[in-house]
């Protein structure tokens, strides 16, 4: 788990969510939903499907809006800031959303610098050769630079994305299911990425995944959503450990649970 704490001793929040209620129509999503995610840890969200782990993610990041309840990033409340305020905090956040999302109308170079030329007032050689180091950082070859998405694989659509969320050097990072659609051996290459990429930019990982193997090969932390809030969080090995809640022991107690994990190695 990460150590980082700030000068009273306590591990330091980057994000408080208090109270969050968020519906659609009639549809409840979330009644006052609490979380806190602490700077330089990896947070993985999951839940079953349709609980709101991506409407939460975009609840947090301003892509979404929501009924009542406050959600705090670096110790400001997001839905008081002002436009040039908002614009300054999303330089701090970077997103990969599921499959990469990419423009695939662009190439995988200019996918990358669409955030610098949104929000950076740089020459075109410096958004160039910037944008060669993201893509070294994520692993993508120099070959892939003039290559449209369709052309590219699965993993390395989704580094693309990655690269391109890391084009602002965002002290947060939010992930969509960052492995799905990877065969286990694409995954476990994605987890390791994401590990070095914490670890040496010191980033906070803010991750919504269904998968086993990166939740305890690489997460600090698991938060579970379920009847319409948080009703765990802790390390893996503790959710299972003592479950103290239904689907938390069949997701993390099952047989196809048990098999998966009996193994699992840290990615340290």
């Amino acid at each position: 788990m990460s150590d980082i704490v700030n000068i009273t001793g306590e591990r330091e929040a980057v994000i408080r969510v208090r109270n969050l209620c968020k519906g659609f129509a009639h549809q409840t999503i979330f009644d006052n939903l609490s979380l806190d995610v602490y700077r330089g840890e990896v947070l993985g969200i999951v839940g079953g499907s349709g609980t709101g782990k991506s409407v939460l993610m975009r609840c947090i990041t301003g892509l979404l809006p929501y009924q009542r309840g406050t959600i705090e990033i670096f110790d400001r409340d997001v839905q008081k800031l002002n436009e040039a305020e908002r614009i300054a905090m999303d330089t701090r956040l970077g997103v990969l959303f599921q499959d990469g999302a990419l423009f695939g109308a662009l190439t995988v170079l200019q996918n990358i610098q669409v955030p610098m030329r949104e929000h950076l007032d740089m020459p075109g050689e410096m958004m160039y050769e910037l944008a060669l180091i993201k893509m070294k950082m994520v692993g993508l070859p120099a070959n892939a630079a003039y290559k449209f998405p369709s052309e590219l694989s699965g993993g390395m659509r989704k580094r693309a994305g990655l690269a391109r969320a890391l084009a602002l050097d965002p002290e947060i990072v939010f992930l969509d299911e960052p492995t799905s659609g990877l065969d286990p051996i694409g995954a476990a290459a994605f987890d390791r990425l994401i590990r070095q990429l914490q670890s040496t930019l010191g980033l906070t990982v803010y991750m919504v995944t269904h998968d086993l193997d990166s939740l305890f090969s690489i997460c600090d932390r698991v938060a579970v959503l379920a009847d319409w809030k948080i009703v765990r969080t802790g390390r893996p090995e503790e959710l299972r450990k003592m479950p103290n809640h239904p689907w938390v022991e069949r997701y993390f107690c099952g047989p196809r649970a048990v098999s998966r994990t009996a193994g699992a190695m840290p990615l340290l």
